[in-house]
């Protein structure tokens, strides 16, 4: 068992790699965005992210963080009881005893059974604790893809769904049912936490209000922003915007 304590400035990009290992990535202070082929997910520190071996992914700073990380050997996942459950990549709320449990295998005096022991813990909590709410899937049908990069890459766009849809070669109807088929979310949802993620980012820089930005994203009012900011990231922009000026003190 090999733990990892690391701290990266905001705007830190690790590009896409493997890991022999699995991974419980966790970010005590901060937030992270972890890409896979399957989607995004934003990690904010209610939050830590799963990754089995051999997933290819990549890692974004928003804000800066302090990542503890858990890299748990292929062969001893395999005896865990809840190992066939773990076999694939997702976000979980990090209730505190699997916060206790995380940050207890970084005490300095730890014997190796310990951290096997909290480790073990940890990976029961991930079972009972998964939360997809700050999950970005992205879909694999060559039109409905087009139209999320557009989205990406602009998330606080005023384009109306028949203009990305044209854009992509598709019709708007078209696109209305890739959507769900694929993601499992409207166009619109989809659309939504797209500009909740982009919110994260800016509100992490400093450099906007939260005002100016529910109208810059297309939000009708703030309490609307702050509503569906609530929804993905557990809590409002006021909130996450007075923990980092108490972090930054």
């Amino acid at each position: 068992m090999i733990v990892s304590a690391t701290r990266y400035a905001r705007g830190t990009h690790l590009g896409l790699h493997v890991h022999r290992e699995a991974q419980l990535l966790y970010a005590s202070s901060g937030i992270m965005q972890v890409t896979t082929p399957k989607g995004r997910w934003l990690v904010p520190p209610a939050r830590a992210v799963w990754l089995p071996p051999g997933i290819e992914h990549a890692v974004d700073v928003l804000a800066d963080i302090e990542m503890r990380a858990l890299l748990v050997p292929p062969s001893w996942l395999a005896t865990h009881a809840e190992a066939q459950r773990l076999q694939r990549e997702f976000v979980v709320a990090v209730r505190p005893l699997l916060r206790e449990t995380i940050l207890g295998a970084f005490r300095e005096d730890n014997h190796p059974q310990r951290i096997d022991l909290l480790v073990a813990v940890a990976l029961y909590e991930l079972a009972e604790d998964e939360d997809a709410a700050t999950f970005m899937p992205l879909p694999t049908d060559p039109r409905a893809r087009r139209v999320a990069d557009l989205v990406l890459a602009d998330p606080a766009g005023t384009q109306d769904l028949d203009l990305l849809a044209q854009e992509a070669g598709a019709s708007a109807r078209t696109i209305t049912r890739l959507f769900p088929a694929e993601t499992d979310l409207t166009f619109k949802a989809w659309r939504q936490r797209a500009r909740i993620m982009s919110a994260v980012e800016i509100l992490g820089s400093g450099h906007t209000s939260i005002k100016r930005l529910a109208s810059q994203l297309g939000f009708s009012s703030v309490a609307a922003f702050s509503h569906a900011f609530r929804q993905v990231m557990g809590m409002t922009p006021g909130e996450m915007m007075r923990n980092r000026t108490e972090r930054s003190k």
